[in-house]
């Protein structure tokens, strides 16, 4: 019987896919995000063990709530697809059971290993951290080509996505990162929404709490300011931004 690590469970989310979700983050991640407001999700061996049947069973309890909003389930991290096999087990009955899923992914990973998970997937929410490839590694620890191609990959399946972009002042926020990220989604015929989500420092207590240094201790919020600066660069390639407020 296949299990997966899971990190923690959030009932009755509203800002990780469309309508009320329920959201479950699984333990492990291969990115080394500085910015990360989850620090304690990137060991994969720590986590509780859940089978499908029993997520399944959990989240059917908020069914309606759920049907009523057009929500579902929503699968994060951590990354989600370092367990491709309980996660290709689990939305294989979310829609078995008529539930809808969304994957949340920073998109590192190989084709052949998301492409079961794919199968059963309504929606991805893909994480783009920098379009420039050597600041992409410099800020998260890998480049971004393997999230290009599964953007490309999930076009061509024409399965929707939401691109999403933490702007973090000072670092994701230039001009070049912005256009590129504009030019390249514009490229794109099944991107329902680009999001642009401000940088918080909120998650700093946990890296503090582990005894981790946290680099971006000196980084200042992303203001609302900042979210219509990139907005209106992105908005002369075509593409409309749907901006969280600050």
């Amino acid at each position: 019987m296949i299990k997966g690590r899971v990190h923690s469970i959030e009932t009755f989310g509203t800002v990780d896919g469309p309508g009320i979700r329920y959201i479950l983050f699984l333990q492990g991640c291969p990115l080394r995000c500085k910015y990360c407001h989850n620090r304690d999700t990137w060991d994969v061996k720590s986590g509780k063990e859940y089978t499908t049947d029993e997520i399944i069973a959990d989240a059917s309890k908020y069914a309606s709530y759920m049907k009523f909003s057009g929500g579902g389930i929503t699968v994060s991290g951590g990354e989600a697809t370092l367990q491709p096999e309980f996660l290709t087990e689990l939305f294989k009955k979310a829609k078995a059971n008529q539930i809808h899923t969304c994957l949340d992914t920073s998109g590192f990973v190989n084709i052949e290993t998301i492409d079961p998970v794919l199968d059963n997937t309504d929606l991805v929410l893909l994480d783009l951290k920098h379009m420039i490839d050597e600041k992409s590694k410099d800020l998260t620890g890998v480049g971004i080509e393997k999230a290009i191609k599964l953007a490309k990959h999930l076009d061509e399946r024409n399965i929707p996505v939401w691109i999403r972009h933490v702007l973090v002042p000072g670092i994701t926020d230039d001009t070049e990162n912005l256009e590129e990220l504009a030019k390249f989604v514009s490229t794109l015929n099944n991107v329902d929404r680009l999001e642009l989500l401000p940088y918080h420092s909120l998650g700093i207590h946990k890296w503090e709490i582990m005894g981790i240094d946290y680099e971006l201790k000196n980084v200042p919020d992303a203001t609302s300011e900042d979210i219509k600066k990139a907005s209106d660069i992105i908005a002369k390639f075509g593409v409309k931004v749907f901006s969280k407020s600050a």
